[in-house]
């Protein structure tokens, strides 16, 4: 099998249809599904010309444009293995991967940061004038092979490079009803950087693969102008991190006929948000949980909606597991690690040159995914955090959303993070840290109205901004690092 040939196979059934429109304010670059294809078949003739054999490295530099997710394709058509990585990285950041990643080659926009590597380095103005050319045929082979790599940051912080293969482009389809809910004739705008697996996969492969239409915002489009485009030009699924829909809300605009709901992964779904876009648009919210080393698995979806504080149900066709510390799964109600099967056609092959770390992560057949939960009699799970994100109140270990949740029912919170604060003498504190105009003592009064005492937070720390991960999640670590009160 060949993953680029599965993606573009819907769209020979309506090649006029419209594939892709990268959409600002006053236009759209329009692209429908033959010439989405011929592009990608005529990258993959170039890339090869410029050099590149199956197997080879090509880093990718590239900015939120057509050039992203052809590039992609084209090298996977040729068998060529794309490694994706966020425009926002600095020189010394992407000198470090390059020196990991080993590429062969380098396609690179203007303007965004290049590595210290001797590998050549083609321009996007090049890259460009490839998609006239005689288009390749998709090289064929075991579907376990590697097709892409992308980056993502262990518990140290440090950048690893995840491997997938082939067949991680067939769990994608576990998703089309397991959480979107996606047809043919959907328009799906995403808001998100294209490097983000949660982007490419969402926004835009999986609405090919289904022979639907990726709607994309031009570079410039503002969370708060996202409604405006939407509606102007039909989109009836939306998807975005929280943040961004925090951001949509807080405009003036007026929900359009044509949308059916929205989809949110990348961090935990506030209660309030969910409730607040519903009361908006009359449409729901639905969340998912995945991971860089796998693609969803947990999830809501028009069909079965998450109960309240709850991120949904096992998708359909996945094997997912509550794991004690010694691997035994934990009865309903009790906490444990999310693990999924190794059986799962979506599970990642592992981290590039550095199989212990790989091994590390599994316990048996099941690769634990380091996200603590409990499940309900229903089956639905309740997410407590990171292993590495738990706090210790009082000797008990408690989880950072079970405080947030509370504290985000507060009117003028704005965002809130909470996180446990090092102190002198191997002690330690919990901090909530917050964007809104809420005053600290109100704060306080609400934790103490609404939470035990041991899970009510010492010290309140008020931020024009929290700090995020490049795909937008909040960084608890930077806090953590940040506002440690035991070193001067």
């Amino acid at each position: 099998m060949n993953l680029a040939e599965h993606v573009l196979a819907a769209g020979l059934n309506a090649p006029d249809r419209l594939a892709m429109s990268i959409i600002g304010l006053s236009r759209a670059d329009r692209w429908s599904h033959a010439r989405l294809r011929q592009a990608v078949l005529g990258t993959a003739t170039g890339l090869l010309g410029a050099g590149l054999e199956p197997g080879d490295r090509l880093l990718m530099r590239l900015g939120n444009s057509a050039a992203f997710p052809v590039t992609f394709l084209a090298a996977i058509t040729a068998g060529i293995v794309p490694v994706l990585t966020s425009a926002a990285l600095t020189a010394p950041e992407i000198t470090a991967i390059a020196a990991t990643i080993r590429p062969r080659l380098i396609v690179a926009d203007e303007g965004i940061a290049l590595p210290d590597h001797p590998a050549p380095v083609l321009n996007a103005r090049a890259l460009a004038g490839f998609d006239a050319l005689p288009a390749a045929t998709f090289a064929q082979g075991d579907p376990e092979r590697l097709a892409y790599i992308v980056l993502t940051s262990g518990t140290s912080g440090a950048p690893r490079a995840v491997c997938h293969a082939h067949r991680t482009i067939l769990a994608r389809q576990l998703m089309f009803q397991g959480w979107y809910g996606l047809t043919a004739q959907d328009r799906l705008l995403h808001a998100g950087a294209f490097n983000w697996t949660f982007t490419l996969g969402t926004g835009l492969l999986d609405p090919w693969t289904m022979g639907a239409t990726a709607l994309i915002p031009a570079p410039g489009i503002t969370p708060e102008q996202i409604p405006l485009i939407a509606s102007r030009h039909g989109a009836t699924i939306l998807g975005a991190a929280p943040a961004i829909y925090r951001r949509m809300l807080r405009a003036n605009w007026q929900p359009w006929t044509a949308l059916r709901h929205g989809l949110t992964a990348g961090e935990r779904l506030d209660p309030q948000l969910r409730a607040a876009w519903r009361a908006r648009t009359g449409t729901e919210l639905h969340e998912a949980m995945g991971m860089s080393e796998c693609s969803t698995f947990l999830s809501g979806s028009p069909n079965r909606p998450a109960p309240e504080r709850t991120v949904g149900y096992p998708q359909p066709g996945r094997r997912v597991a509550l794991l004690d510390d010694q691997g035994a799964q934990v009865a309903p109600g009790e906490a444990g690690t999310i693990a999924i099967h190794r059986s799962d056609p979506g599970l990642f092959l592992g981290y590039l040159d550095q199989p212990e770390e790989t091994a590390a992560c599994h316990k048996g057949d099941w690769f634990l995914t380091g996200d603590l939960a409990r499940s309900r009699e229903d089956g639905a799970f309740e997410l407590l955090g990171r292993n590495d994100d738990m706090m210790n109140a009082g000797g008990i270990r408690l989880s950072p959303g079970e405080v947030e949740d509370w504290l985000a029912t507060l009117p003028e919170l704005g965002e809130v993070a909470v996180t446990e604060l090092s102190l002198d003498g191997g002690r330690s504190i919990i901090a909530a840290f917050w964007t809104g105009a809420a005053a600290p003592e109100t704060l306080r009064a609400h934790a103490e109205a609404g939470l035990a005492h041991h899970k009510q937070p010492r010290e309140y720390i008020r931020l024009e901004t929290l700090p995020r991960t490049a795909t937008g999640k909040i960084n608890r670590r930077a806090l953590r690092e940040t506002y440690r009160k035991d070193r001067p």
